[in-house]
């Protein structure tokens, strides 16, 4: 389903179940909603289930202004989705680069948000010189991406040290992971880079105390970075449960996929 918006059009995939209650699936750097759709059918009976492709990702529009790939522009595409989907409980399950969208949006947004699901996420960098180091970090991949195209971009990624847990994936799921890497474009993943580098996020680590609804924190054991972040988070927000998922990495849901879903009905069936 395509949703029109005033500044683009943002893609959506989601169930034929219509419940009150709704789960939104946002995805990581260079994903799309199609990386959650396996397990629509597995959540819980009760929501009604939907998955979002970010600006410059999957089918959504990728505009040439870097302007509308910012924090707040990937809040109004938050928004316009809930807003379209007009159910009663909203749910967010961000990934990564999606958790750190949809942790911004409940922390700006509170009123529409019911329980958060956040894997392998952050709440932004603390000191202004590690930000800075990002920001030049994240440019020179932005111009990499564009001198060099695609595939280069995507055999790169795969290869740095925070995915390095893929290799235990089966050969199969790893050129399937490829293949749809490779589908995303080269204006959408270098103004992505620009626009929601996490030099860029506001820090919100003296924000996070203040959220009042049901947290689930889930990271990989073997991604030793984000499951510390994660376990100081935990002791920050005050209605929070952490979740280490034994012999996994920073992408749990895709390598320990069945752990992933138990958890996230864990937390669903508290929330109901």
């Amino acid at each position: 389903m395509i949703i029109t918006t005033d500044k683009y059009s943002v893609n959506v995939e989601y169930d034929s179940r219509r419940r009150k209650s709704c789960i939104i699936f946002v995805h990581g750097f260079s994903g799309s909603s199609k990386d959650f759709l396996n397990f629509f059918p597995q959540v819980h009976s009760e929501f009604h289930c939907a998955a979002i492709d970010l600006p410059g990702h999957g089918k959504t529009e990728s505009p040439e202004e870097v302007e509308f790939y910012s924090e707040e522009s990937i809040h109004y595409c938050i928004d316009s989705l809930i807003n379209h989907l007009a159910c009663d409980q909203i749910i967010l399950c961000g990934y990564s680069m999606g958790g750190r969208a949809v942790l911004s949006y409940s922390i700006t947004h509170p009123d529409k948000i019911s329980g958060l699901i956040l894997e392998s996420a952050s709440p932004g960098i603390e000191a202004a010189h590690e930000r800075n180091e990002r920001i030049t970090s994240d440019e020179k991949l932005a111009e990499n991406i564009e001198r060099n195209g695609i595939n280069w971009f995507v055999d790169y990624w795969l290869s740095i040290p925070l995915f390095k847990t893929y290799k235990n994936l089966s050969k199969e799921k790893r050129i399937e992971l490829k293949t749809e890497k490779k589908s995303n474009n080269v204006v959408g993943l270098a103004n992505s880079l620009r626009g929601f580098s996490a030099g860029k996020m506001k820090n919100l680590w003296s924000n996070i105390s203040k959220i009042t609804f049901p947290a689930l924190l889930i990271s990989g054991e073997l991604d030793s970075k984000f499951t510390e972040i994660n376990s100081r988070m935990n002791a920050i927000i005050p209605h929070s449960k952490h979740a280490v998922v034994k012999e996994a990495g920073h992408n749990t849901h895709l390598e320990k996929p069945e752990d992933f879903i138990i958890l996230v009905n864990n937390f669903l069936n508290k929330i109901s």
